[in-house]
Formats: C-alpha cells, sequence, structure tokens
C-alpha cells in the first residue's frame, strides 16, 4: 500500500493521475470490449456488427460507471443532473462508435485484417478520442474564481 500511495503521489504532482487512472479503466473498458466482441462473436457466431454493438453497449456502461466514480470524481445533484451527464456521454460514445465502426469495416472487410487485431487497432483510437471528449465534454470541472466563492450577492 505504501507504493502505491507513493506512486499515485508522485503522478497527482506531476498531473498526470488523471491521465493514468482513465488509461487504467480506459484499459478495463478495452477488455470488456473484446472479450464481449469474441463471446458474440466465436462463441454465439453473431456477424462483427452485431458483436460489435453488444461489446459497444457493455463497454460503454462499465466506462461510465468508472470514469465518473473514479477517474473523473464528477458529482451530481439530482437525477436529472445524473440524466444529463449519462446523457453527453452517451453522445460522445456514440460518435466513438460511429468511430469503431468505421475503423472495424475498413480493416476487417476493406483491408481484410483478422478480426481480433481489428478490434484491437479500433480500441487504440477509440480510447484517446473517448478521453477527449470525456475530458472536454461531459465531465469538465467548474471552478469558481475565489471572489464568486465569497461573493454571492448581486452586483
Amino acid at each position: 500500500m505504501k507504493i502505491y500511495q507513493g506512486f499515485k503521489h508522485y503522478l497527482i504532482e506531476k498531473k498526470l493521475w488523471e491521465v493514468f487512472i482513465y488509461l487504467f479503466f480506459g484499459g478495463l473498458a478495452t477488455v470488456v470490449n473484446i472479450v464481449t466482441f469474441l463471446l458474440a462473436y466465436q462463441g454465439f457466431h453473431l456477424s462483427w456488427p452485431i458483436s460489435n454493438t453488444i461489446s459497444w453497449i457493455c463497454s460503454v456502461l462499465f466506462a461510465f460507471v468508472t470514469n465518473k466514480i473514479w477517474v473523473f470524481q464528477s458529482k451530481t445533484e439530482g437525477v436529472g443532473a445524473l440524466i444529463w451527464e449519462f446523457s453527453k456521454f452517451l453522445v460522445a460514445r456514440i460518435i466513438s462508435y460511429g468511430m469503431d465502426m468505421a475503423c472495424m469495416y475498413l480493416l476487417i472487410d476493406m483491408l481484410h485484417t483478422g478480426n481480433l487485431i481489428a478490434k484491437v487497432i479500433t480500441q487504440v483510437v477509440v480510447v484517446i478520442a473517448n478521453y477527449f471528449f470525456s475530458k472536454v465534454f461531459i465531465f469538465k470541472k467548474v471552478e469558481l474564481f475565489e471572489e464568486e466563492k465569497t461573493d454571492s450577492s448581486p452586483r
């Protein structure tokens, strides 16, 4: 535990903790995505587009929970705020799903790459895009100026 705390403290000082923890949970989401894809494609003999859609749904749900709680530590007040945050997350993930499907189509159907290799390559593109979407549009932290925090009187 002492090694973990030292490592975490070092990354926080270098302002790399958020990126590290995102990549950690992004890696786990990628594992969820690839395992469910292979299970659907090879285990249930579904087409690659159906298998990719199933894997996308599973990894999106996993990613929302982990990003909200552990990566960006987002706090929402009320069900409405949670629904709004999830809606933004879902829109961004739909965009990256389009990127995912386009890359899979290009790699599998056009370039005749193996399904697993295509899936791994595609996931690298998707993880990078999703970090950008999450950081900039979804879980952005709102910071108030010091005088706004202490003085809320109308001007």
